[in-house]
């Protein structure tokens, strides 16, 4: 009598397993990048809250970013990167970019961020 086996094989075991460790290990990478666009999103919210309604000058906005960057420790970006714009009430602040994480070999892992806030002035 023939027995009907189930289950998954050596080989299929060890692919869904390098998969999942793939997986896993781009998750792991790219934690940090997602914790620090966090801290660029708190930093431009802390400085509209500050900076809202009291007349800044683009100098103002940029030194309040500097402060900021120095204190959440931001290195992936610049804060003389972010883009201060005057619009007719308000100066738009936006943060674009992009960032690089090596993977594996000559594989690196792309992530592209964008926020930005409305300073009023």
């Amino acid at each position: 009598m023939m027995r009907n086996e189930k289950g998954i094989t050596l080989i299929g075991f060890l692919v869904v397993a390098i998969f999942l460790g793939l997986f896993a290990l781009a998750t792991i990478k790219l934690i940090p990048v997602y914790l620090e666009y966090g801290k660029v999103q708190s930093s431009l919210e802390k400085t509209k809250t500050e900076l809202d309604g009291k007349s800044p000058s683009v100098a103002d906005i940029y030194q309040q970013l500097e402060n900021r960057w120095n204190i959440e420790d931001i290195r992936r970006v610049d804060f003389k990167e972010v883009k201060v714009t005057r619009e007719p009430r308000s100066f738009k602040v936006r943060a674009m970019y992009e960032a690089r994480v090596y993977y594996i070999g000559n594989i690196y892992l792309v992530a592209e961020f964008d926020k930005s806030v409305d300073i009023l002035r």
